[in-house]
Formats: C-alpha cells, structure tokens, sequence
C-alpha cells in the first residue's frame, strides 16, 4: 500500500489508431507472453487497489469493450486531439473524486506497481507537488520529450520536436506516466493550449502551467527504462516478448527449474512450475498451465490449459491442449496429442496417441496408435477407460464408450461397446489365407511388366 491515504485513481490511455502494427486487432490488445499487453498492465495497477479505473479508448472500442467486460469506465476521445485532450475525456468519469490520478499508457505495458507507487508516494513527499513526472535515462533518446529538472524540481517539460538543441543534449527523457493531484488535474488541463509543431493538446504542459501559476512540479526515475518502453509496431512487439521471456526465463531456474537450452523454451504469463522440473529445448508453455514438482518436458512439446501432477514425463514432440490433467507418474511419450482427458495416476500413452473428451484410470496402459474417436460430427462424447486396463496399439475406441478396469482391447480393434471389467474385446475380420497366391500374382504382374501376354 502507498504511505498515502487518499485513493487512487488510474487513467489509462488507449486511444491510439496503431496504425504502425497494420491490424485490425487493437492494438494494447496484442498479446505479450499470451496475454493481451493491456491485461499486464490492468494487473500492475490493480496491485495498488484503484477506487476508479477509466481507460481512454477510440478506433476498436467495441474490442476494448468486449475485453474488459466492465472492469473499467470507458472514455470515448473523438476527435483525437492529443495527450491532454485524451485525458480531459476522463473529467465526466471521475466526477466527484478526491484523490490522486495516475495517469497510463495502455501500449507501456510493464510498469511495475512498485514505481506507480513511488509517483503516488511522492506527491506527498517534500513540497507536495501537484504533478509528479516519470522520468527515465536510456542510452539515446532519440525523439523523447525532455524533462529540464534541477533536484527533482522540474524547470520545464519539452516535446522534442519543440526542444533547442540544449535541450535535446538532456538526458532526462519523459516517460509520459504521471501522478497528478485529483484537484488539480482537470484545472491545469483546462489551461493547455495547442500552440505547438503539431497543433495538439500535449499532457505534459500541465507541468508547464503548473509552473507558470508557482506550483511545484516534481520527477522521479525509473533505473529501468525497458519497464516505459512503448510498443507501437510489431518489431517492438517482438522485442517487449524476448524481454518479457529472457526475465522469466531466468525466474524459473531461480526458483529451482532446470532449463537445458533457455532461449528456446516459451513461456505464457500465468505458467506455473514446481521445483526440480526439467524442462527439455524447444518447449511451448501456452496460457493456463501448472507444473508440480519433479516433472520431465521432453524436447518439442506443447503445453495448454494442462496440469502436470509431480512426477510426470512428457514428450519428446507431446501436445497437451486445454483440458489435460496427469496425475502423479502418468507418462505420455512422443506424439501423443491430449484434449480434456486425465490420465491416472502410473498411467501411460508413449507413443502415437489421441485422446480427447477421456479419462483412463490409474496404471492403465494405452498402446500406440490408439484414439478416441470423440466427435461424431455435432457433438464430443465421452471415452472411460478402467485401471489398469490395456489398451493394444491400433485400436480405435468409438464414444461413448467404457472399458472396464483390467479389461484387454486386442491390437487393431475398433470397439463401439462398452467392455466389462476383466473383459477381452476383439473387433477383428477373420484372417484368410490363400497358400501360393501372391506367388503367382508377382509372376504374372512381372511378364505384364515385361510386355508378355
């Protein structure tokens, strides 16, 4: 919690056509480790318990809408006449509120509750600013506004298009993110002009106001400036990715997860792992995944929507998709494909295996080249396979269907009815045999080769 007791207010700016990442998808909607950029951020602000939460939204609003299912007031910025014109859409929103403002980008999706906390803390730090800046000092700043500041107090707030060279050569870029009295916010922004290089209502000239009516504005930094790092096209989607997976990465084998080629394992925002799990190159961690203790991930598995219980092996090339639970030693080998199906504990499938809409009972053993044939073209049905039940390769099991505990399906046999417990089942045409056949049909295919009559 913040040292403050005044509540908190988020205003998150969306608003943006994204023009740069050619989509149709909004763009703080495109993912970051499987989870749409906005949602990491929705969680870091959440930390600090927002009394109101108003995200500024424009083109893909209906998208927006749909994603934060009524989690946040939604602001419509219609014509987008910049920053601080994107920000006054909040007044009617945050009517009423005392309280302080911090104000977001829905595209800097990684700024730590931490930070967001040291803005708040300092507006009721020394002097008690109206406005706090984030400031950060990466290796170039590049197009970056300007913060002139001496001692934290900032002088001036500059957009780089309208900086001098002297202040350009500053190395004190602004992030964008601000903390702002609730009192104050709509007043100053009331007072912003557009008298600028690109005719707009820039955000950062409240300090600039603020300045000019002898209030005192202050900035703190971030040491990290990868957590104010803007996403606007793909290339830097791709970048925010690595970055967010190089630091997770490094997390897991922290807390106790063997990685043997870390660069190619991919993990999704929520995975969970348990401690001495190994997980094998080229491993996909989708969203919604668990991991207890003492797990193997061969190479070129798939994980989703799985839970691992302690003591299970997957893989090499294993696809569990949403739905799949192994229970304590339950082993699934290569190619073997898993959708909504628990596999008992001890039970095995290792080789060249569907299993969908199943559960197999602890110890069973399931054959290669074994399926569930779940769908019937409109519905999904179930497939219940016993303890200790042997599954032999080739067998084909039609749903709904249940083998009973200890029963034997033969090799190669398509069973659409249910097997008793202890039960033998064998679907098979009679083998028949004709001595000498084949014999005479290779010489006859070989003098017709040949042109022989």
């Amino acid at each position: 919690m913040t040292t403050s007791a005044r509540p908190i207010a988020a205003i998150i700016l969306a608003a943006g056509k994204g023009t740069r990442m050619k989509s149709q998808r909004h763009k703080v909607l495109h993912p970051i480790a499987g989870r749409p950029m906005v949602e990491h951020l929705i969680e870091a602000v959440g930390e600090l318990q927002p009394e109101r939460m108003v995200v500024i939204v424009g083109d893909g609003r209906d998208q927006l809408e749909t994603q934060l299912d009524g989690r946040a007031e939604l602001a419509l910025q219609e014509p987008q006449l910049g920053t601080g014109h994107a920000v006054q859409q909040a007044q009617s929103a945050l009517a009423g509120f005392t309280g302080d403002v911090l104000i977001l980008y829905g595209d800097v999706p990684f700024v730590r509750p931490e930070t967001m906390r040291a803005m708040i803390e300092r507006l009721h730090g020394e002097n008690e600013p109206d406005v706090v800046v984030l400031g950060f000092e990466p290796k170039d700043g590049l197009q970056y506004g300007r913060v002139i500041a001496e001692n934290g107090k900032i002088a001036k707030m500059v957009e780089f298009k309208d900086a001098s060279d002297a202040e350009k050569a500053c190395t004190l870029c602004n992030s964008g993110l601000m903390a702002v009295r609730g009192e104050a916010l709509f007043d100053l922004l009331s007072k912003v002009d557009n008298a600028n290089s690109q005719g707009e209502y820039y955000l950062v000239d409240i300090v600039n106001v603020a300045n000019d009516e002898g209030r005192y504005c202050a900035v703190i930094s971030t040491d990290n400036p990868d957590e104010v790092a803007g996403i606007n096209s793909r290339a830097e989607l791709a970048a925010a990715e690595a970055r967010w997976q190089h630091t997770r990465r490094l997390q897991a084998m922290a807390d106790g997860v063997t990685l043997t080629a870390p660069e190619t394992v991919f993990f999704s925002w929520d995975t969970k792992l348990g401690r001495d799990v190994l997980v094998e190159p080229n491993v996909i961690f989708g969203p919604g995944v668990v991991v207890e203790d003492n797990v193997t991930i061969h190479a070129f598995s798939h994980l989703e929507g799985a839970h691992l219980a302690e003591g299970v092996e997957i893989g090499p090339y294993a696809r569990l998709r949403p739905g799949s639970v192994l229970e304590e030693g339950a082993k699934v080998g290569n190619f073997v494909e898993m959708k909504k199906t628990t596999l008992g504990k001890g039970a095995k499938a290792n080789h060249l295996t569907y299993l969908g809409d199943a559960t197999v009972g602890a110890q069973a053993n399931i054959g290669a080249g074994t399926i569930t044939c779940n769908y019937d073209g409109y519905f999904k049905h179930k497939t219940r396979i016993g303890a200790r039940a042997f599954i032999g390769s080739n067998s084909a099991l039609i749903a709904p269907v249940n083998i009973g505990a200890d029963a034997i399906v033969a090799a190669g046999s398509a069973v659409s009815r249910d097997v008793g417990e202890g039960e033998l089942r064998l679907v098979r045409a009679d083998q028949l045999v004709k001595p000498g056949w084949a014999d005479r049909f290779h010489d006859a295919m070989k003098k017709k080769k040949a042109g022989g009559k």
